[in-house]
């Protein structure tokens, strides 16, 4: 065995030369790994025993793609491009037997291969299109060689990995290895040389792509087909420019090409904000006072009170990840029904050839429905998800101290409440938390979790540990009204109804934030939620903009008309005129002078006004780091993952410059424009948020 580097090593078996990398966790191409690789080759060339190559990983998986340590490091020889081309221009057959995944830099590496085979359970895919780049080191232009176009676009500009049953189908492994991977490869390249086949140089096959030259349809269509997905990215159309090289140009030009658009999103900010993203959300788990090897409790029952939307939603969750739960009513109607759409929510999901109606049955076999709290004796956690309501919480709270066992986690599903105060009508509050989850809850990525303060350090870092069971992005926040999310939301909410007070238009408030990037404008949001939620008809006094809206039946889309009217059947917002002047009328009544706003005044205070509230929240110590927002944002809000967040766009913006224009509004709107203390101190110190993650 020859020691490459501490991260590869060359064996030769058989006449095969066997260049094992390894380099733990994912076999990530670092230095070591791409020097290793290089040498091997290059070893191997000039060894006349050596007939033919075999590139493997040890650890769990192949080489998963670049090395996120070396992001923002002055590059180190050899690059990958260099690796590969070394590997590309072998003259001796050249094999990559693939477990785990192939990612990235990893698959560009097998696709540089002359052949490439994998087990049944290996994954493939270039998912770079999701940190806001492309692959850089050829992997638009020689997957579309292997595959043909419609699949690379969809894998490359997309960025959705496929397993090896599908890769096998479209000619991207040439054989499923059944059993030991190195034996299967060691055979399969035996073969090769028996039967003297030609060496596949993938750089030099343009029969899957000659069709399409110069065929412009192809990727129009693709192009419209994602238009949705992609609005406001960059990344997607970059990819399919450089696929479209790989289809019209030279394989040498096609490559220079591609590191072109490569460069072009390095460089840029989207791709700084999207890479900011993905580190942010795995930092988002570590708390500071909250040590790696803190006790955990030991959840494997789960009790969920209340059977609504926001009920069988979480209990989805649990069931999902393999947990049991006991899902509590207090009607048999109520429990039915909650029984009834999880089961209809499943069988759409197996109707789309996504589940079997065997694992629709055995998700339905793991919750048991009750009537009686009493059920909730031996589960090791429950989570309340009732309306909100104070009293009737406290109420279920004491019902629970006294029913579930001394060790037993006590949730609230809370949007705004005190968990402090819940959690204060028990004798456990160290076992009380809120795990605040967004709707829908079997679909929505974030999981906010309230840390009271009394809530055990155990059963904090328990509570993380089951949200990443459940596939939720759980981010710790302390207890005030709103915690973090809603708080913030609550700013905007206000500056969007100031601003058509004061005479903007919904739609033009709506098409301002829409083309800042969020999925939906404000009024449209709040006629999808509905124009009654948290409204009483019996308190109403036509006193706000929502009284008004449901005093007339405008109860949003569900009603046919609110901030805009809906045709039957479909959602589209359509300007309505008669709302406009009931907005227009009350505002008169109030006092308020039309007058017209601009496009960059609306974005600012609705921007401007998160920005100056996410600031205050970390002063006060509710989030634990900037980062930590940006989170919140991104995933329970719609805010676009391309900006990174509020304070990283506030960063990115320039915090002097937020400042600025807080000190301004705070003349013209008064005090609730005040920027933050911390703002202040921050722009003072020449710093940003960026320094305090």
């Amino acid at each position: 065995m020859i020691q490459l580097t501490e991260a590869a090593t060359l064996t030769i078996q058989e006449g095969i030369g066997i260049i094992s990398i390894n380099n733990p966790p994912v076999n990530a191409l670092g230095f070591p790994v791409r020097k290793g690789i290089a040498d091997g080759i290059d070893q191997s060339v000039k060894d006349d025993q050596v007939k033919a190559i075999i590139i493997i990983c040890e650890g769990r998986t192949f080489c998963a793609g670049a090395d996120i340590k070396e992001f923002g490091q002055p590059p180190k020889d050899p690059g990958l491009g260099d690796v590969l081309e070394v590997l590309d221009a072998s003259p001796k057959p050249t094999l990559a037997a693939i477990h785990g995944t192939a990612f990235g830099g990893g698959l560009e590496t097998a696709l540089s291969c002359h052949f490439r085979v994998g087990i049944p359970s290996a994954k493939f895919g270039l998912p770079e299109v999701k940190l806001g780049l492309l692959p850089g080191a050829g992997g638009t232009q020689r997957l579309p060689r292997v595959v043909g176009i419609e699949k690379a676009l969809k894998m490359i500009a997309i960025g959705n990995p496929i397993g090896a049953a599908e890769a096998l189908k479209v000619g991207l492994i040439d054989e499923l290895v059944e059993g030991d991977l190195k034996e299967g490869a060691i055979n399969f390249m035996k073969k090769v040389l028996a039967e003297n086949r030609p060496l596949k140089k993938v750089s030099e096959n343009n029969e899957k792509i000659e069709a399409d030259r110069g065929n412009s349809e192809v990727f129009d269509s693709f192009r419209k087909s994602i238009a949705r997905k992609a609005r406001g990215f960059d990344a997607p159309e970059n990819c399919i420019k450089a696929v479209e090289a790989a289809v019209n140009l030279p394989f040498a030009e096609g490559l220079e090409r591609e590191r072109n658009l490569f460069m072009e999103l390095m460089q840029g900010n989207q791709s700084a904000a999207q890479r900011y993203a993905f580190f942010a959300e795995r930092q988002v788990a570590k708390i500071p006072d909250i040590p790696k090897d803190t006790p955990q409790l030991d959840i494997k029952k789960v009790g969920i009170i209340g059977a609504g939307t926001m009920g069988g939603g979480i209990a989805m969750n649990f069931v999902n990840a393999g947990f049991q739960v006991t899902l509590v009513e207090t009607k048999q109607e109520f429990l039915d029904r909650g029984l009834g759409v999880i089961k209809k929510n499943y069988d759409i999901t197996a109707s789309k050839g996504k589940m079997s109606a065997e694992e629709v049955e055995s998700r339905m076999s793991l919750i048991t429905g009750t009537l009686s709290m009493e059920d909730l004796a031996d589960v090791d956690m429950v989570i309340e998800a009732v309306y909100e309501n104070m009293d009737l919480k406290k109420e279920i709270f004491k019902k629970l101290d006294s029913i579930c066992k001394a060790d037993a986690i006590l949730a609230t599903n809370t949007s705004y409440l005190d968990v402090n105060e819940i959690a204060a009508v028990t004798s456990r509050p160290e076992f009380v938390l809120g795990t605040h989850f967004f709707s829908p809850a079997n679909v929505m990525r974030l999981l906010e979790v309230v840390r009271g303060e009394k809530t055990s350090k155990s059963v904090l870092a328990t509570t993380l540990t089951i949200g990443k069971k459940i596939k939720k992005v759980a981010v710790v926040v302390g207890v005030c009204h709103g915690f973090a999310g809603n708080r913030m939301f609550a700013q905007r909410a206000r500056e969007s109804n100031f601003l058509v007070l004061e005479g903007a238009p919904v739609e033009q408030v709506d098409k301002v934030i829409y083309d800042f990037g969020f999925p939906m404008g404000p009024y449209v949001l709040r006629d999808l939620i509905g124009m009654d939620v948290g409204w009483n008809p019996k308190t109403s006094s036509s006193s706000t903009i929502q009284e008004i809206m449901c005093e007339a039946g405008r109860l949003g889309q569900k009603s046919g008309s609110g901030f805009y009217k809906y045709e039957v059947g479909n959602r589209t917002p359509i300007p309505d005129p008669e709302a406009l002047q009931m907005i227009s009328d009350f505002a008169a009544k109030q006092g308020y002078d039309k007058r017209e706003i601009s496009d960059d005044e609306i974005k600012k205070r609705c921007i401007y006004s998160l920005i100056n509230e996410g600031a205050k929240i970390l002063e006060e110590g509710i989030a634990v780091r900037p980062s930590d927002i940006d989170i919140i944002w991104i995933n329970g809000y719609g805010w676009p993952v391309y900006l990174g967040g509020p304070m990283f766009y506030a960063d990115l913006i320039g915090l002097d410059q937020v400042l600025e224009t807080l000190k301004e509004y705070e003349g013209r709107f008064g005090e609730v424009w005040k920027p933050a203390a911390l703002i202040e101190k921050l722009v003072g110190e020449g710093k940003g948020f960026k320094d305090l993650n």
